[in-house]
């Protein structure tokens, strides 16, 4: 099994689904977001794969010792998640994950994404 590991910016608040933005300040962070999570990916050797199913391992590095809920991080990665399915040529529809907090502060999200 191969395993590529990638660092993501941490997900701006804009995109907590607890933040009442207009659709279109929304829209543009969702964007925004999703194309420098793209960029990222691929400046870290990120390329197109051949694989039915994906396995990801997400682990939350949080940017202070704040507590925050992971279901609400995870929410917050959609749009990046969708830049990187973009550059693996994946569907996210066919991806398992997997979630962890990190004791450490950081302010970034390492993926572990598993392949065949």
């Amino acid at each position: 099994m191969n395993v590529l590991n990638i660092t993501l910016p941490w997900p701006p608040k804009e995109l907590s689904p607890n933040a009442r933005l207009h659709w279109s300040k929304l829209a543009k962070a969702k964007k925004s977001y999703r194309h420098v999570c793209a960029v990222q990916a691929k400046v870290q050797g990120a390329q197109r794969i051949q694989a039915d199913k994906l396995h990801l391992s997400l682990t939350f590095y949080p940017p202070t010792r704040r507590a925050f809920d992971l279901d609400n991080a995870l929410a917050r990665m959609k749009s990046g998640l969708d830049g990187l399915a973009d550059v693996l040529g994946v569907d996210d529809r066919h991806w398992s994950l997997s979630i962890a907090r990190a004791d450490e502060v950081g302010g970034m999200v390492k993926v572990e994404v598993h392949h065949a």
